[in-house]
C-alpha cells in the first residue's frame, strides 16, 4: 500500500499549473506522512483550486500573500462553499506553506495570521438497528455470486466499522485462518485488529468458497474482493456504494440515507447503545484521537439521562 502511495505521488499525470514545489509537497505527504491516495488527490485538487484563483491576478502560489489568501476565502464564502470545506482548504494551504518554510523556499507562512472559520460539527446520519436488520435480511435472499459477495461486504462492514476503502482493499492475508479476526492497515499506516461476529464469519466463509470456485483466475489475487474484470485490482468504492444503495431500496430502506460511511456510523452508534465503551469503539474505528470518536456520544444522551435519573443517589431522595 505504501509503494502504491509513493508511485501515485511520483508518476501521476501533473497539470501544468502544478509547480515543482507542489509536486515535492505531495510526494512528502505520501512518503513521510503516509497519507492515503484519496488524501493526496484531495490535497492536489485544493492546491490547484487556489493556484487557479491566483492566476487571475498573475500571482504564483509560492509567493502568495496573506491578503490573497483572505481574498480567496472571501470568494469561497461568496460562492456558497461550506464552512467545513473552507476549513479543509485552509488546512491544506497551512501545511503547504509550512513545508515551503521548512525547505527554506519561503521565510514566512502567510497562513499564520489566518483564522479559519469555526465549522459546526454535524452529527453523522444514522440508521436504526431495525433498518440495518432489513438490509442484512435482504442480503441473505440472493444466493448468486454477486449476492453472496455483497452479503460478505455488508456483514463485514457492519461487524467491523471499517472505512470503505479499508474494506474493498482488504488483503487475503488480513483475514485470520479461523475467520474470527481481521487485521487492517488504516490511515497513516496504523494497524489494528478487529474481531468478527458470527454472522460476519459465516458470510465471509460463504464468499471465500464462492470466490475460489468462480474466480479461478483470481485465486492468486492478494485482495479479498478482487475486481472480476481487472486482474490485480480490488473492487472500487463506487461499485460497492452503488450496490449498497440498490440493496437498501430492495430492502425498503430509503437509499438516500444509506452509504458505506453511514453503515460505519451505525456500527459505532449501535455498539455504544448496547453498552460498549468509547475507547474500544475508538480502537475498532481506527481513530487516532478519542475526540473524533466522541461525536458518537450523542446516541448516549437518553441513556445517560435514564441512568442519572434512576441510579444517582440524589435521584432517590424524597422531599
Amino acid at each position: 500500500m505504501q509503494r502504491e502511495k509513493i508511485k501515485y505521488a511520483q508518476n501521476r499525470k501533473i497539470d501544468i499549473a502544478v509547480s515543482r514545489h507542489m509536486e515535492a509537497f505531495i510526494e512528502m505527504m505520501a512518503c513521510e506522512r503516509g497519507a492515503a491516495i484519496n488524501t493526496l488527490e484531495a490535497y492536489e485538487r485544493d492546491l490547484l483550486n487556489f493556484t487557479i484563483f491566483l492566476q487571475t491576478s498573475g500571482q504564483d502560489i509560492e509567493k502568495a500573500t496573506t491578503e490573497s489568501i483572505r481574498n480567496y476565502i472571501a470568494l469561497l464564502n461568496k460562492n456558497g462553499i461550506s464552512t467545513s470545506t473552507i476549513v479543509r482548504r485552509i488546512s491544506v494551504l497551512r501545511q503547504f506553506f509550512r513545508f515551503l518554510v521548512s525547505e527554506t523556499i519561503r521565510s514566512d507562512n502567510p497562513t499564520s495570521k489566518i483564522e479559519p472559520p469555526i465549522a459546526g460539527r454535524r452529527l453523522p446520519r444514522n440508521l436504526s438497528e431495525a433498518d440495518v436488520e432489513k438490509i442484512l435480511e435482504r442480503c441473505q435472499k440472493d444466493r448468486t455470486f454477486k449476492g453472496i459477495r455483497l452479503a460478505a461486504l455488508v456483514e463485514l462492514l457492519y461487524a467491523t466499522g471499517l472505512r470503505v476503502t479499508e474494506l474493498v482493499s482488504l488483503p487475503m492475508g488480513g483475514v485470520s485462518r479461523d475467520r474470527t479476526l481481521i487485521t487492517v492497515r488504516g490511515k497513516g499506516g496504523r494497524e489494528r485488529i478487529v474481531p468478527l461476529n458470527g454472522p460476519a464469519k459465516v458470510a465471509l466463509e460463504k464468499w471465500l468458497e464462492m470466490r475460489n470456485s468462480l474466480l479461478l483466475e483470481n485465486k492468486t489475487s492478494k485482495y479479498l474482493f478482487p475486481r472480476t474484470k481487472i486482474l490485480g485490482k480490488h473492487m472500487s468504492r463506487i461499485t460497492f456504494s452503488v450496490m449498497l444503495k440498490k440493496l437498501a431500496a430492495d430492502a425498503g430502506v430509503d437509499p438516500s440515507r444509506v452509504s458505506p460511511h453511514v453503515l460505519r456510523h451505525a456500527f459505532a452508534s449501535h455498539l455504544l447503545q448496547n453498552d460498549a465503551d468509547l475507547r474500544s469503539v475508538q480502537q475498532m474505528l481506527g481513530h487516532a484521537h478519542i475526540s473524533t470518536t466522541q461525536i458518537y456520544t450523542h446516541v448516549l444522551d437518553d441513556r445517560l439521562k435514564w441512568l442519572v435519573g434512576n441510579h444517582h443517589p440524589l435521584a432517590q431522595r424524597r422531599e
